[in-house]
């Protein structure tokens, strides 16, 4: 539990030039976490925030002395898990999970658990300031509020002016306050928006929602009797409730088969471990359909009635026997043929998982395509132990506050949306192709970008393209609460209040609308999201898509629909909405069914149904480069958090013993690894437990910011290593088509960091 100090870090005062790298020194680090506990941050120059009414129980004089327990909704990951905050005297001592919310089930994971160190991490960014040398100098200067939104928006208006406001890019990670960010964007008139999901799982939610019209459905775990997970790792990549449900699934006897190079926790958990060969994953599942297929194992009654396109299928599998596939993916045929059968006798409480990723080539939208039809041949669509249509956008519809329609667009998309990638949704992107066209200057050059709660410095490929696209840039602002990678090269940083310490729109989940609110004043001169998207609207003439005046206004319309007491929903932290009785099948494509033979594909000259595409391998010497996540972290986000990165401080090269006792190397010796584009320097992880033909680096890793004295330094990035590979369907980016090799690091080589 922290404990209370009153030392202090120096803080620049407002005006004054500093140098970040000299700012927090390790010395004043180790005693930072004491001191921050013991500060009170100064209001936010004059802009009011509105945080200061509906106050919540922490700011009552009647709980002096007390230790008081305040729901709110984590924010260390996605999944967004309802959390109970413990506060005495207005610190924060504990975290843990809300029983009342669906993500949590009254746990959190060790990410959420550290949120503690989120909120007390002495690097955090405590106020705005405007950088005071070249970038990446580490030289800034501290401002007012007013200083730094007038800059902002001064440089946006600008490039609007000169070059159109398509010039001007705007990304986020997908988060809470998502609508009025879009509200800024569509009404500054950019169509050229980044989010994270063509590094993430394009490949999937684009396959279900052709397919299904759904993007991410559920599964029914309590009645689930057989799953196959595919890439997909809930015991480290941790999905709380899901992976919750996937361990009781294990523990009650329920059948696990799981492909992946790795042997992983969820594989240790699984009745059988395939270590399929990356990029061929597609083979095993034409495999498994062509089975149940000529082998009439499939939910006639249901492809007759729901779905369209099956004839289609049943011609294209033909050809994709066991033995065909067997010899692409290294599983014995009769293995294959064998699961496809045990898989259709447990139908329909058997599901092929949709996973987020799957082998991470460009042929893994096909793959998701197989999965998913797979899933309809079971007939498990809302069945017990099947698939669910409650996925990411369910939930009770909220209310809204009224505002303008947006100018049209007059401009192409920078990332190809939809000139060069047809089937990719507006809302996803690909931003990956946002830094090559920054690059390349075509179709036209871009000369802003505004960066909300995202890292592309450390999340696109081609790490040192990235840097030099960013530097490029006439004006780079960004909002976070850390001083991240890209934020070190801006040049302006608007300070955001950590979760626990601000309001935000509503989260449904499930059938209940729950509430993040402020645990804790704020500690610095910070301001929400919220609040920063609306002066910054109103700097640009753009105060009609902003109509609130506090951050409660806009949760007050969200509820309006219900029969809801804000006062009561702040004491309890969420609302709980009558189920709808309506349990028909519903699938939001242009035939109203499951299309097997997807409509959408065929309009655009591609195959209807799933074929094989034969992935690239690397050449002699060289392996496959796989990444995937550990427990102990959230993508790019948490290597400065002080409690997780004393569990995990670094990520390892994982590398096949037998491999590595042919190169010489030894367990936690320094390896050198190249790919076509980056080197990095390493340690090894000599083990059994990953296919010889593949190595394995954790994501996350490798910070450039110096301002992050945790994070900084530490492992190594697989973003400088990983090359630019893009499927042309799903915009999703094939992150193991990079291949590399690896070597003991030699005297002569540059020891201990980053050679890209």
């Amino acid at each position: 539990m922290p404990k209370q100090s009153h030392s202090k870090i120096p803080t620049p005062q407002p005006g004054e030039t500093f140098h970040w790298n000299r700012y927090f020194t390790r010395r004043q680090f180790i005693k930072g976490s004491a001191a921050v506990l013991a500060t009170a941050a100064a209001a936010a120059g004059g802009i009011k925030t509105g945080f200061k009414e509906n106050q919540v129980a922490y700011a009552s004089e009647e709980t002096s002395g007390k230790t008081v327990a305040i729901p709110t909704i984590c924010e260390n990951c996605v999944w967004r898990c309802g959390a109970i905050a413990y506060v005495k005297d207005g610190i924060l001592t504990k975290l843990e999970g809300n029983p009342e919310h669906p993500n949590s089930r009254g746990k959190l994971c060790p990410r959420g658990n550290a949120g503690i160190k989120v909120l007390y991490d002495p690097d955090r960014l405590q106020f705005p300031m405007i950088r005071a040398g070249e970038r990446g100098s580490g030289l800034w200067r501290r401002v007012s509020w007013e200083e730094a939104l007038d800059f902002t928006a001064e440089n946006m208006q600008r490039i609007k002016d000169e070059h159109g406001p398509e010039a001007m890019i705007m990304s986020s990670t997908h988060n809470l306050t998502q609508p009025y960010f879009e509200n800024l964007l569509n009404a500054f008139g950019t169509p050229n928006y980044g989010t994270q999901r063509s590094l993430c799982f394009n490949a999937m939610t684009i396959a279900f929602t052709y397919t299904y019209g759904i993007a991410q459905p559920g599964v029914d775990y309590d009645n689930c009797r057989y799953i196959i997970y595919t890439g997909r790792n809930l015991a480290e990549a941790i999905s709380n409730s899901e992976t919750q449900k996937m361990m009781e699934f294990a523990a009650r006897g329920g059948k696990i088969v799981v492909l992946d190079p790795r042997f992983t926790i969820t594989a240790s958990k699984a009745v059988e471990w395939l270590p399929v060969k990356p990029g061929t994953d597609l083979a095993f599942f034409l495999a498994v359909n062509h089975v149940i297929v000529t082998e009439e194992l499939y939910d006639r009654d249901f492809i007759e009635k729901h779905t369209v396109g099956f004839e289609k299928l049943k011609e294209a599998l033909q050809s994709y026997s066991p033995e065909w596939a067997a010899e692409r993916c290294e599983i014995d045929a009769g293995t294959i043929r064998r699961i496809a059968r045990e898989f259709a006798s447990y139908r329909p409480a058997a599901v092929a998982h949709p996973n987020w990723r799957t082998s991470n080539f460009r042929n893994s939208f096909q793959t998701q395509r197989a999965i998913a039809i797979l899933n309809a041949l079971m007939g498990n669509w809302g069945k017990p132990g099947g698939l669910t249509p409650e996925g990411e956008e369910s939930g009770p519809e909220l209310g809204s506050l009224p505002q303008p329609p947006y100018p049209k667009v007059r401009a192409p998309r920078l990332d190809g949306v939809p000139w060069k990638y047809p089937l990719v949704p507006l809302k996803y992107g690909v931003i990956q192709e946002i830094r090559d066209a920054l690059l390349t200057g075509k179709p036209y050059q871009g000369k802003g970008w505004l960066v909300y709660r995202q890292n592309p410095l450390m999340s696109i490929p081609e790490r040192r393209k990235t840097l030099t696209a960013l530097k490029n840039l006439d004006f780079l602002a960004v909002i976070d609460i850390l001083p991240n990678d890209t934020a070190y090269y801006a040049d302006v940083i608007l300070p955001e209040s950590t979760y626990l310490e601000r309001w935000d729109p509503i989260a449904p989940a499930g059938n209940k609308l729950f509430l993040r609110q402020p645990v804790v004043e704020p500690l610095y001169d910070t301001m929400s999201g919220l609040m920063i998207l609306k002066e910054l609207g109103k700097r640009l003439g753009l105060e009609d898509y902003f109509p609130y005046e506090k951050e409660q206004d806009i949760i007050k319309a969200q509820i309006a629909p219900f029969n809801i007491d804000f006062d009561e929903l702040v004491k309890k932290g969420f609302y709980e909405v009558k189920e709808s009785e309506d349990h028909e099948m519903h699938f939001q494509t242009k035939s109203g069914k499951v299309e097997i033979n997807s409509s959408l594909l065929e309009s655009v000259g591609e195959p209807g149904v799933p074929v094989w595409q034969e992935p690239p391998a690397p050449p002699e010497g060289q392996f496959y480069l796989l990444t995937g996540k550990v427990a102990q972290h959230s993508q790019f986000t948490t290597q400065n958090n002080q409690w997780l990165m004393e569990l995990t401080p670094d990520n390892p090269l994982w590398i096949n013993a037998a491999v590595a006792k042919r190169l010489g190397i030894k367990d936690n010796q320094k390896v050198v690894v190249e790919s076509k584009v980056g080197k990095v320097i390493s340690r090894a992880n000599v083990t059994e437990a990953i296919r010889p033909d593949c190595v394995f680096l954790a994501a996350g890793f490798g910070h450039l910011s110096k301002a992050l004295t945790i994070g900084y330094g530490a492992g190594v990035s697989n973003s400088a290593l990983h090359e630019t590979n893009t499927d042309k369907l799903s915009g999703c980016q094939a992150l193991s088509e990079t291949f590399v090799t690896v070597k003991p690091l030699n005297s002569e080589e540059i020891a201990g960091g980053e050679t890209s």
